[in-house]
């Protein structure tokens, strides 16, 4: 049996009736939707921190959950922004070549929380062109805290 299913629906529903509380698994997931609790990473959070708010002693099965669910972002690569503007990735690409105009790079820009991207042709590629790509004037139109190259 996958962790999944141990921790759906199905499982909350019958854990609740052991306890005398009678609830379908559909209603158990419209109490989930209405407190934003809808996916098990939600879940997870939440616990985390109600257990940091209110110091609250996990079992060794919620640590363990809390433990691969950091795990499994930190193998994704997966990182954590505050609001749009916090963090951002900036990479060059070489297009090709135009006859009469010479290369061609690509400038792309990324924001990371919003996964917003624009991108601006160039003929060079220095840090001139790097720099007004995240001119806010161009397209941004929030301010940058943090670049990763």
């Amino acid at each position: 049996m996958s962790p999944l299913s141990i921790l759906g629906q199905l499982w909350a529903s019958n854990e609740l009736k052991k306890r005398e509380i009678f609830i379908s698994p559909a209603g158990g997931r419209g109490v989930w939707l209405r407190h934003d609790l809808e996916t098990f990473k939600k879940r997870l959070e939440a616990l985390e921190a109600k257990a940091a708010q209110e110091n609250l002693v996990l079992t060794e099965s919620q640590v363990a959950a809390l433990e691969k669910a950091r795990q499994e972002k930190e193998a994704l690569g997966e990182i954590e922004t505050e609001h749009p503007g916090y963090l951002g990735a900036q990479d060059t690409y070489y297009v090709g070549t135009i006859k009469g105009v010479g290369r061609i790079y690509q400038q792309t820009f990324i924001d990371i929380y919003s996964k917003v991207a624009f991108a601006k042709l160039y003929d060079r590629k220095n840090a001139l062109v790097a720099a007004d790509l995240l001119n806010p004037n161009y397209a941004l139109q929030m301010p940058i805290k943090n670049i990763v190259p």
